[in-house]
């Protein structure tokens, strides 16, 4: 029998840090929406929108999609970036080397090693430009006095991303290593971003109805499968890739397992409301849940097929037996603690005469 290990522990790390992560930037996020929440109408079109956009992305032009993408993925990094850059002057300073010290290595590495590659010669300038932008923003940052958010700080993570897409995007530094690590990121940073405007039961009905859609666009239609084709195609990170292991050499060299950033999202989302319901531990048991789900399911379909299956279903087959246990588990808890209610007042009454 065939099984894997790294995507269920890649998606069980990706959930839990996003779980950490949202306890201490959910306050910073619902004073950015102003408090505001999604509402059952509006899950019930995310998910719709979600099918639309599934539906017509094999008929856009892949330039077109290629521009949407990075726009979107930019503008992510832009809002996230700008949104914590009011940190302290140390900080900033550390960030601002980091940047500096990524674009320094990204134009060294295609100077030397990619110089003969489409639009080489020009990449190798256009790191160095924006390591020089990293250093004047260090510079800068010795001067500056204010401690706010920094436009110039927010710039840097997206000009890095755009810059290492266009000129490493057909390299084999770029997947799988640059395609996997900006995959995590963004998963993470989506988690964050749209989880932050859910409830609990603005939860349950996007979970039912996504699941519903995933089910129909991956096994019906098989319009899911033909989007991720299109836009894998491009080499842009909407897909976690990472080879099988045990390693598994198909004769083609090693076999991959890919996962959209959707389910990722879908994981994180259900272990974010999971502690706001219920708790830390009842959190971190669901994702243990749901990875231990997605494993079986996996190891069915490298056994027995087929190679495309809902990941939205081997999310939460996992998650929801924990789910319906703990709001049994509480109505219980409940029904006791109304049973003695009368009798402790009972008893209170007696002492009081």
């Amino acid at each position: 029998m065939n099984f894997d290990l790294t995507m269920p522990v890649v998606l069980l790390l990706v959930s839990f840090v996003a779980t950490l992560l949202n306890r201490k930037v959910e306050s910073k996020l619902k004073g950015v929406f102003e408090e505001r929440e999604f509402r059952i109408r509006d899950a019930v079109m995310l998910v719709a929108s979600i099918s639309v956009t599934v539906l017509i992305i094999v008929w856009i032009p892949q330039f077109a999609l290629m521009a949407i993408f990075l726009f979107a993925y930019s503008m992510i990094l832009f809002i996230f970036s700008y949104l914590f850059s009011d940190f302290s002057k140390g900080k900033a300073s550390l960030f601002c080397l980091t940047f500096l010290t990524a674009s320094l290595v990204a134009g060294i590495t295609i100077q030397f090693n990619y110089v003969s590659t489409d639009l080489g010669v020009y990449g190798f300038l256009t790191f160095y430009g924006l390591a020089g932008f990293a250093l004047g923003s260090l510079i800068y940052e010795q001067v500056k006095i204010a401690k706010k958010e920094r436009w110039y700080l927010a710039v840097l993570p997206p000009a890095l991303f755009i810059c290492l897409y266009v000129f490493y995007g057909k390299t084999t530094i770029w997947f799988p290593y640059l395609l996997n690590l900006y995959g995590t990121v963004f998963a993470v940073l989506i988690i964050l971003y749209i989880g932050s405007l859910f409830t609990w039961k603005t939860t349950l009905v996007f979970a039912g109805l996504l699941t519903i859609a995933d089910i129909v666009l991956v096994l019906v239609t098989k319009s899911m499968v033909s989007a991720a084709t299109s836009v894998s195609d491009l080499r842009l990170p909407v897909l976690i890739s990472l080879p099988i292991t045990p390693l598994m050499d198909t004769g083609k060299g090693l076999q991959y397992m890919s996962l959209g950033l959707g389910d990722f999202f879908f994981a994180g989302l259900l272990a974010t409301q999971t502690w706001r319901k219920f708790g830390k531990r009842s959190a971190i048991a669901s994702i243990v849940a749901m990875g231990l789900s997605f494993f079986v399911f996996e190891a069915a379909l490298l056994t027995y097929g087929p190679t495309a299956f809902p990941g939205t279903v081997m999310i939460i087959c996992g998650w929801l037996p924990l789910m319906l246990w703990k709001k049994l588990e509480r109505q219980h808890n409940r029904e006791v603690y109304e049973k003695k209610k009368p009798v402790e007042t009972e008893s209170k009454a007696l002492l009081t005469k």
